[in-house]
């Protein structure tokens, strides 16, 4: 976990031991079901769960955010996020029951008691939440029309209720509908790491 501790050199003990876990069982599990790349498995803190954790260094939530996310297959970006910000309560959401399983098993595993791992199409979830996450799900417009029902138009925090996504590439077509309002910033501002220079976060605030 050198390039967590790197970053986030403030972690407690109980987090360094429950980053550990989170790896150990992401792989474990993966040998079984394919929830990361088998050709990443090697990168996997720096392209999966330092990935993630670029959405701690765009904002710092506040305890008792409410944060839902979509598509989360293996658990990512929301389980290293959970570990970070123990207060807030983390909703993992993926259409297909097994990866749910193994979301569940993991989180069980690393002891997390803010995550609800829950199968479900983002369409038919009820509930309302501060900030809806994505990684490489789908494009802004779509996942915009897929979960924006999902915020709470009042916003509780200092950065406004919306939606937050881990996107790469060229990302000037599907950011355009909403240019006067989206954010859209590198992670390469945060991690000196060459695989992160296409790598970057988009805010599209909803509230």
């Amino acid at each position: 976990m050198d390039l967590i501790q790197k970053y986030f050199p403030d972690l407690t003990s109980t987090q360094k031991k429950q980053f550990e876990r989170l790896s150990a069982g992401l792989l474990e599990w993966n040998e079984k079901i394919n929830v990361i790349s088998r050709k990443d498995t090697e990168f996997l803190e720096e392209r999966h769960l330092l990935h993630s954790l670029a959405i701690a260094k765009f904002v710092s939530f506040e305890a008792g955010t409410r944060i839902i996310d979509v598509g989360t297959g293996g658990g990512l970006p929301g389980l290293p996020l959970a570990i970070l910000f123990p207060e807030c309560s983390f909703t993992l959401v993926d259409s297909i029951g097994k990866k749910i399983t193994v979301v569940r098993a993991i989180a069980h595993e690393v002891g997390l008691k803010n995550v609800t791992a829950i199968q479900s199409r983002a369409e038919s979830v009820g509930q309302r939440f501060d900030y809806v996450l994505s990684r490489a799900v789908t494009s802004l417009p779509a996942f915009c029309k897929l979960t924006s029902h999902l915020v709470d138009r009042k916003s509780h925090q200092t950065l406004k209720n919306g939606i937050i996504a881990l996107k790469g590439g060229d990302l000037s077509e599907e950011i355009a509908p909403y240019s006067s309002r989206v954010k859209k910033v590198p992670i390469a501002d945060w991690f000196e790491e060459p695989w992160f220079e296409e790598k970057f976060i988009v805010y599209l605030p909803l509230s």
